[in-house]
């Protein structure tokens, strides 16, 4: 049986990426890497996880049916870190945010924040969208681990990527919506661009850029889709002159006493992993 002190152990070991990796990462724009966490490490933390997703849902009781598209969406809670000291030792541990270094070719990552994203069944689509719209991030060095707590088939709703689109200009001013997923679709038909869903064996993660166009289709099992994500950013990275209301919503939240052209160290963006 796993131990607290293996569980520990697993997490900081480094995962092997190949130079084929990286470069499949900064031209695609994502990457889905097998067995990155052990299963042991998923069946300990999944439990933890959820009871604080649930215990601090902010629609908690409410209807799926009377939730408004984003709520029909996902269940969403930001900081887990916060709430509780065994999802820190996830959110702050080694293989992932080496692994965000070497991906987008930094020697030291922060974090920017870590939350949880719950399909429930029947849960609708999250529509096409770039995560990084939403961040006042002066540099396009910022990454996302999406770590799903259960095996993800494709009718449970995983991630869907549009290959390449990071390189793109497309819909960067465009909030979560609708209008984003038809937006966004246009464009990709239009560019031609390959969109790419797969299943998630357990203990699969997958790593996306700020600026990578993606969705996901809705659960249409009777399980929910439990699903947590890592946003890191470099250790260098500025904050920015805000373009919207979400940008400067973020600043408020993330970003502390950072004044605008400053790196963004404060209490909530600790460094995470720094190359030897």
């Amino acid at each position: 049986m796993a131990t607290p002190q293996s569980i520990i152990k697993a997490i900081n070991e480094p995962y092997s990426l190949t130079s084929d990796d990286v470069q499949a990462f900064r031209e695609d724009g994502y990457i889905h890497l097998a067995g990155v966490l052990p299963d042991a490490v998923l069946e300990y933390y999944e439990p933890i996880i959820s009871k604080i997703t649930q215990e601090h849902d902010p629609a908690a009781g409410v209807a799926l049916e009377d939730k408004d598209l984003y709520g029909k969406a996902f269940i969403q809670l930001g900081n887990l870190w916060q709430h509780n000291a065994q999802v820190k030792e996830l959110v702050f541990c080694k293989r992932l945010a080496r692994l965000a270094s070497e991906l987008i070719g930094t020697p030291s990552v922060r974090l920017y924040h870590d939350q949880s994203l719950y399909k429930e069944p029947s849960g609708g689509i999250t529509p096409w969208h770039v995560d990084q719209q939403y961040w006042p991030m002066d540099s396009p060095k910022s990454v996302t681990a999406w770590i799903p707590l259960q095996s993800t088939p494709v009718e449970m709703g995983p991630l869907c990527f549009g290959r390449g689109s990071h390189l793109k200009y497309i819909a960067r001013d465009v909030k979560i919506s609708d209008e984003s997923e038809r937006i966004i679709a246009q464009a990709i038909k239009k560019e031609k661009i390959i969109e790419i869903q797969e299943p998630y064996a357990l203990g699969d993660v997958s790593f996306h850029s700020g600026w990578t166009l993606h969705r996901a289709g809705g659960n249409a099992t009777e399980q929910s889709r439990k699903a947590h994500t890592v946003i890191y950013m470099d250790e260098q990275m500025r904050l920015k002159e805000r373009r919207s209301q979400n940008q400067e919503n973020d600043r408020i939240s993330w970003c502390g006493d950072t004044a605008d052209g400053d790196v963004i160290d404060g209490p909530l963006t600790p460094i995470l992993y720094r190359a030897d």
